[in-house]
């Protein structure tokens, strides 16, 4: 089915948002590469603000639609945490925009609240409810004797470096590696060395390696 003007001028906006950035991109360019006047571009998003938090929330909602599964199944912390990381990691690979948008919002995030387009609090939310349910399960882990007794939200923050920046580092990470980052196999790869990392340094050795399942 033809995609609609909205997703056209979404799909053009991600793209071009992971490459330069909120400040690096025009609305007109947009509106060029979509094909479609700068009337119908406003017509649906009135400012670049709004465009970037509607992509925003477009990224989010697929990460979700990967991940929140995952984490609501059933099992013990560990075999939950082995799923949710490969929901993760199988979201960033999916397009390649992902990691990228997402590590530019950590630094482009005060740009763009300046402009205090609707919708922000509300995709930042997810974020952080997203977040939250990573670092929750990371605690039940610790309370179950699942996990060593590590920092729940430490643990999460070098989840969230082992994988988005993993997928967003392009050139530098291909050359640091010696090949592609998005091919089937650098992929699987990824899943082994995140989880290697996770479930190895902080499972607690009386229990994780018969709660683990197989790679």
């Amino acid at each position: 089915m033809e995609p609609s003007s909205r997703e056209k001028i979404l799909e053009v906006a991600e793209a071009r948002f992971a490459q330069r950035g909120f400040a690096g991109v025009g609305m007109r360019e947009v509106a060029l590469a979509a094909g479609l006047g700068k009337s119908s571009l406003f017509h649906h998003f009135p400012t670049k603000a709004e465009l970037y938090v509607a992509v925003i929330e477009r990224v989010i909602a697929r990460i979700e639609a990967h991940v929140l599964p995952a984490l609501g199944a059933a099992g013990s912390a560990v075999l939950r945490i082995d799923r949710a990381v490969d929901a993760l990691i199988d979201a960033l690979a999916e397009h390649p925009t992902t990691a990228r948008l997402l590590l530019r919002s950590l630094v482009e995030e005060d740009a763009v609240a300046a402009a205090e387009p609707p919708g922000l609090a509300a995709v930042e939310a997810r974020i952080h409810a997203l977040v939250a349910r990573f670092t929750a399960l990371l605690s039940a882990g610790v309370g179950a004797g699942e996990l060593r007794p590590v920092c729940a939200a430490d643990a999460v923050q070098t989840l969230i470096g082992a994988t988005v920046y993993h997928f967003a580092s392009g050139e530098f990470g291909e050359a640091l590696l010696g090949g592609a980052l998005y091919s089937a196999e650098a992929v699987a790869r990824r899943k082994r060395e995140v989880k290697e990392l996770l479930l190895h340094g902080l499972t607690s050795p009386l229990s994780a390696p018969k709660e683990r399942p197989p790679s």
